[in-house]
């Protein structure tokens, strides 16, 4: 590799994203659902979309309910291209 691939490797930056786990049944694994609300180019309504990703939580520390913070990460499975960051708070008991 030549110098400057190896500097854009490195400098490569990953996505972050915060969301809530909706599923923390699978070893390792949690199910973040990311909802971001974003006005329709056409019809200029305000229009909600969710996206689920499964992220790598190699202690099992996220609980369902959980606000996460998840980054992108090379490929750990056939799902899994993220990996649990932190914890921003905690799921209230009710």
């Amino acid at each position: 590799m030549t110098e400057t691939q190896e500097q854009t490797t490195e400098q490569r930056q990953r996505r972050v994203v915060l969301g809530t786990v909706v599923s923390d049944k699978m070893e390792k694994t949690i199910v973040v659902q990311v909802q971001r609300r974003f006005k329709h180019p056409r019809y200029r309504k305000y229009v909600s979309e969710r996206v689920r990703y499964k992220a790598h939580d190699e202690k099992n520390e996220a609980k369902t309910g959980d606000t996460v913070r998840i980054v992108s990460c090379r490929p750990l499975s056939r799902d899994k291209r993220w990996m649990l960051q932190s914890v921003v708070e905690k799921a209230t008991l009710v």
